[in-house]
């Protein structure tokens, strides 16, 4: 077997986070009392919240700061005022409370516990991702869950890789798989650790980048296929 080891993303790979995000911005603003248009203000808020991040995985903003950052940006787009640390705070509460796995993300990973360590690596904030993931009904097929703000330390930083694999102590990183949607943080972060990577890209996007994942899967059913060849190659030899 070529691979003991695999490393997946938590959110947009196994949990359904664009769903939680909704649901969750959604409650929030009507609990400001805003007249809520879906449409707009989401689309407006998803601009800000995918370039803030950006920031945070170039090291431009700590995690801390991003929490309010975000809502005081939109706070200004939107000339809708509310305070934003309250805004924060309620957003993820609801954030929390808001956990969606796609459906298949359960079969795959009953059927790979069995033959393989599993763990998850997420570009997270700890009491958000403590509910949404440590609590979720497939915790229990993990060996562990890393969460980036717990350890001040966040993908693509190959550190975080390191600190993952100390946790099940395991070293042989060519026995390592990370599996992730996003080629920013998980595959250039597997890449800068050294280890192969597989690009989960369910809508079959382009890649325009440098950054050249090991495999591509636009489904897990090809996720499983990669992993029987290998085991199928190892046992021949």
């Amino acid at each position: 077997m070529k691979y003991e080891i695999i490393i997946f993303d938590a959110d947009e790979t196994l949990f359904d986070f664009k769903m939680s995000e909704r649901d969750a911005f959604k409650n929030t603003m009507l609990e400001f009392d805003v007249a809520y248009d879906e449409d707009h203000h989401l689309k407006v808020y998803h601009g800000i919240n995918s370039a803030i991040w950006k920031e945070f995985e170039k090291g431009l903003i700590t995690q801390e700061k991003l929490k309010i950052e975000r809502f005081k940006r939109l706070s200004d787009k939107l000339e809708i005022k509310f305070d934003e640390n309250k805004f924060a705070k309620s957003y993820m509460n609801h954030l929390s409370n808001a956990s969606f796995l796609y459906d298949d993300s359960i079969e795959l990973v009953e059927s790979l516990h069995k033959d393989y360590k599993l763990t998850i690596i997420t570009n997270g904030l700890k009491d958000v991702q403590d509910k949404r993931i440590r609590k979720s009904i497939i915790a229990k097929y993990f060996q562990d869950i890393v969460v980036s703000e717990e350890i001040q330390i966040a993908k693509p930083d190959p550190k975080i890789f390191e600190h993952a694999l100390n946790n099940i102590n395991h070293t042989d990183k060519s026995k390592v798989l990370m599996v992730g949607d996003s080629l920013t943080s998980d595959i250039r972060g597997g890449i800068n650790f050294g280890i192969d990577t597989c690009w989960y890209n369910p809508n079959k996007l382009v890649n325009t980048t440098k950054i050249k994942p090991t495999y591509e899967i636009s489904d897990f059913k090809e996720l499983k296929e990669i992993l029987s060849t290998n085991r199928n190659t190892i046992e021949m030899d």
